[in-house]
């Protein structure tokens, strides 16, 4: 679905449960007859929340979403007490034994639906009612309790930044505890088009997307009973306990109140745990609709298949959160060397493999040592500078699993010997390869990481030739550079969208493309004799190609520009930079291997 909706609000079919002391207003979607999907809002926010999202969900499911109390047509207790998490989630089991009697539900939670969500999955025998949980904007206050706890008592340089962070992104809900000062702002925010205003303002969400009640001021004022209720009371005594309820938690880098850093326990207390990183903010529900509903629905999916989520981390316990894990990431030239080393190196990130190749068999020798990783991974068959095949293999990556949050262009061929020696078919394989491949794979998918909305990464494997000229590489060299600077320009064209675009430049690295690569202007066995030289010395330099990885997956992990690899690609970048004549000297020289 666009992401810019057109507000066309469901049929819901209205009703009502009743809970403890409160009638709680539902509404529900698609057939009763399949598994039912429970969505919770949380402030300020009513079932309208869900708009853009409960459709698609109930082609497959059905839903129920509710008015949580204290908002939208649900009673509305006078007491802050009436508040506590353990009343919400009393309502929340309410709802899943009136809506589905004999079978347990799905929850996904936005806000202070996750967090009173995460109140109910943590009580025992919650799994007997609750299949899973999707946590989207909310954590569990006893987990950030106990996070803060232990950073106080036990303080690190990460835990302090951690809780000085957070502490600045809550400093509303300081102001939220005053008796008086609050009301009165609420009152003048509370009007849908000032609301609107400030969602697009703070997060850029498209106020056409934004689906309010006609009870949002009071709602807003209401709310505020969430904060006084729960806030301290769960921060200063934290109470933290297991789940054994299969859990998402969609982590939003750009969230304006909750740093990813606070999510780092919950490994600790959630026994199947998967975790989505997206550079996202707060109100992902409004801002992207169509992403956040083909997450919930992939993870829902593989729930009822009893498999893990393609796209999501394997269930695991660890200690420390993966940046990596659950992303979707396409290679080419993943069949051997940097392709294959790259590819293992993320499947133990727990990432998703798609693995591409002019070889078949070698790309599902990768695939299935990935697999062995414990990795989701696939084998395709790829020549990428055949422009139209790469355009149909993008267009399949994107219906049959998604569109990639990383892609590595890194499938490339060697040509050594003079230009003018050089052959016009040996001239146009190589631009066709090295550098239409690139920009073919970076088009492609950049178009569908710009449409999609949440940002990316795009990694183009260049090469230290690209800055180090040389009599004998020239033509190698001139493919090469072309990759560094349209990366370098594509980063800079990209950047809006946050989609980061990274070129990787290897130097004399162990791999098969010495003993593959043409010779220009030499016989059969000059030629052959010459490129075992070259190998040997390759062998001996004995820089393999696994450590080329870890430079790939450091890139992508912090966005960097350029990156040579080698010793000797870190001393050539610099020296042409700053003193290129030198450069131009060294160009001069035979190598002779």
């Amino acid at each position: 679905m666009s992401e810019h909706a057109v507000q066309v609000r469901p049929d819901w079919r209205r009703g009502t449960v009743t809970g403890d002391g409160v009638t709680l207003a539902t509404f529900e979607l698609g057939d009763p007859e399949n598994p039912t999907v429970m969505l919770v809002h949380g402030w300020p926010d009513t079932h309208h929340l869900w708009t853009h999202i409960a459709p698609r969900l109930a082609e497959k499911y059905h839903v129920v979403a509710y008015d949580c109390r204290g908002f939208g047509e649900s009673d509305r207790p006078g007491e802050v007490g009436a508040y506590r998490l353990a009343e919400l989630a009393d309502d929340l089991f309410a709802v899943a034994e009136a809506v589905s009697p004999d079978a347990p539900v799905h929850v996904v939670g936005h806000d202070w639906g996750s967090v009173q969500a995460w109140e109910a999955v943590s009580r025992p025998r919650s799994h007997t009612r609750i299949a899973s949980f999707v946590s989207v904007s909310g954590p569990n206050l006893d987990h950030l309790g106990q996070l803060l706890r232990e950073g106080l008592t036990r303080p690190t340089p990460r835990r302090m930044r951690t809780i000085a962070t957070q502490s600045l992104s809550s400093a509303y809900t300081g102001l939220f505890q005053l008796p008086v000062l609050p009301n009165a702002l609420l009152t003048a925010l509370g009007s849908p088009r000032a609301w609107k205003q400030f969602l697009h303002t703070i997060e850029g969400t498209p106020p056409e997307n934004v689906v309010v009640a006609e009870t949002l001021r009071r709602d807003m004022i209401t709310g505020l009973a969430l904060y006084r209720a729960n806030i301290r009371q769960k921060l200063a005594r934290p109470e933290p306990r297991s789940t054994a309820v299969p859990v998402l938690q969609v982590v939003n880098e750009r969230d304006i109140a909750l740093r990813p850093a606070i999510y780092d326990n919950t490994p600790t207390y959630a026994a199947k745990l998967w975790r989505r990183d997206t550079p996202t903010g707060h109100w992902l529900p409004y801002t992207k609709p169509g992403y956040l509903t083909d997450t919930i629905l992939d993870f829902l999916a593989a729930q009822t298949d009893n498999e893990a989520p393609p796209t999501v981390e394997r269930s695991r316990v660890f200690a420390e959160p993966k940046p990596l894990a659950g992303k979707l990431v396409v290679i080419t030239g993943a069949g051997s060397g940097i392709g294959r080393e790259t590819a293992l190196l993320l499947a133990e990130r727990g990432c998703e493999l798609v693995l591409a190749d002019r070889n078949l068999d070698t790309a599902a020798e990768t695939a299935q040592a990935c697999k062995i990783a414990g990795a989701v991974a696939h084998a395709y068959l790829l020549d990428v500078s055949d422009t139209d095949s790469f355009t149909s293999f993008a267009a399949t990556v994107r219906e049959s699993h998604g569109v990639p949050d990383i892609v590595i262009n890194n499938a490339g061929i060697g040509l050594a010997g003079g230009a003018l020696a050089a052959t016009d078919e040996q001239v146009d394989r190589l631009f066709d390869v090295n550098l239409r491949g690139v920009i073919t794979g970076s088009r492609e998918f950049g178009r569908q990481m710009v449409d999609r909305g949440v940002g990316g990464h795009i990694v183009n494997v260049s090469s230290a030739a690209a800055f180090t000229p040389s009599r004998s590489l020239g033509l190698y060299s001139a493919s090469k550079a072309g990759v560094l600077l349209f990366s370098e320009s594509l980063r800079a064209e990209l950047a809006e969208h946050r989609i980061g675009v990274s070129a990787i430049c290897p130097g004399i690295v162990d791999t098969n493309i010495v003993s593959s690569s043409p010779i220009a202007g030499l016989d059969a066995d000059t030629e052959q004799a010459q490129r075992d030289r070259l190998n040997r010395f390759y062998q001996r330099r004995g820089f393999t190609p696994d450590r080329v990885a870890v430079e790939i997956v450091s890139a992508i992990e912090h966005n960097k520009a350029v990156v040579p690899v080698t010793p000797e690609a870190k001393v050539g970048y610099r020296i042409y930079r700053f003193a290129p004549w030198l450069s131009r000297i060294g160009a001069r020289q035979k190598v002779t291997g």
